[in-house]
């Protein structure tokens, strides 16, 4: 079997194990592989062809460390929609007493707190953020 194939059988199975994993990180030097067979495909020998796949699978790796792909999304969980169910939904508060109330919602008490720029008088408010068993609330 000539090296290239043995290159491309190797960054093959590197794809597959990146479907599992979804960080990219197996595809960079999955692309490092792929410059070996063609370093393989040029004729250079093997030392020159691991060198090859070697250098261009760093720096591919460095290349996506750098990007937004290769950096986590940093999310505020206590604010985000999609990781709490209680984000956006309404609640009626009857009255406020020094920024904080005490309300009945999804069948308990919750202390409820005034979030940023919100009007303490009584009525309908927005859940905008959650903080232990503490809603912060805004006007809606």
């Amino acid at each position: 079997m000539n090296d290239w194939v043995l290159w491309l059988i190797m960054a093959g199975v590197l794809v597959a194990l990146e479907m599992f994993t979804g960080t990219f990180y197996l595809l960079m030097i999955a692309v490092g592989l792929g410059f070996g067979a063609l370093a393989a495909l040029f004729g250079m020998s093997v030392p020159a062809q691991t060198i090859v796949a070697a250098v261009v699978g760093v720096i591919a790796t460095g290349i996506l460390h750098r990007s937004r792909f290769g950096r986590p999304a940093k999310h505020n969980a206590a604010r985000d929609p999609n990781m709490n169910i209680d984000i956006g939904q309404r609640l009626d508060v009857s009255e406020w007493q020094g920024g904080r109330a005490r309300v009945m919602y999804r069948g308990a008490l919750w202390d409820v707190e005034l979030g940023h720029g919100a009007i303490p008088e009584a009525g309908s408010f927005k859940i905008v953020e959650v903080q232990g068993s503490r809603l912060i609330v805004a006007n809606s």
